[in-house]
């Protein structure tokens, strides 16, 4: 099954309080889960990889065979496709553990988008930061 992946991760200061959206749709368009997390304090780009590692595992559970993922995280995209080196520890930490995930899937591309077409993804990653715990 080919699944098409929101992700946006957002942080009110940086590093501040943090989160995570994903939304997750079947090869029609059609929205199958959407998923969105308070990740405590961090930076925006953690917030970023957090919702990809989020995004991937909950592909992976819903039998996800090829993942197209959109993100507005130029720095995301541009590290995970190769083109710049991931240089800061902990964002290396979670650049591991989404190649391990990644290698789960037979196809796996990532596409950098502008945020407008990213606006149901940092919806929910706002939601989740301004619900009360």
């Amino acid at each position: 099954m080919k699944l098409r992946v929101f992700v946006d991760g957002a942080s009110r200061g940086n590093p501040g309080p943090s989160s995570v959206g994903v939304v997750i749709q079947d090869d029609l368009g059609r929205t199958v889960r959407e998923h969105c997390r308070r990740i405590g304090q961090t930076t925006n780009n953690v917030a970023e990889y957090a919702a990809l590692l989020d995004a991937l595992e909950i592909g992976r559970e819903l039998g996800g065979t090829e993942i197209l993922i959109h993100s507005d995280s130029q720095l995301l995209v541009r590290q995970l496709s190769g083109a710049y080196r991931v240089k800061n520890p902990r964002l290396q930490g979670y650049f591991s553990r989404i190649q391990l995930l990644l290698r789960e899937f037979a196809a796996a591309e990532f596409v950098h988008v502008p945020r407008e077409q990213n606006k149901r993804a940092d919806k929910l990653a706002n939601a989740a930061l301004d619900a009360e715990e």
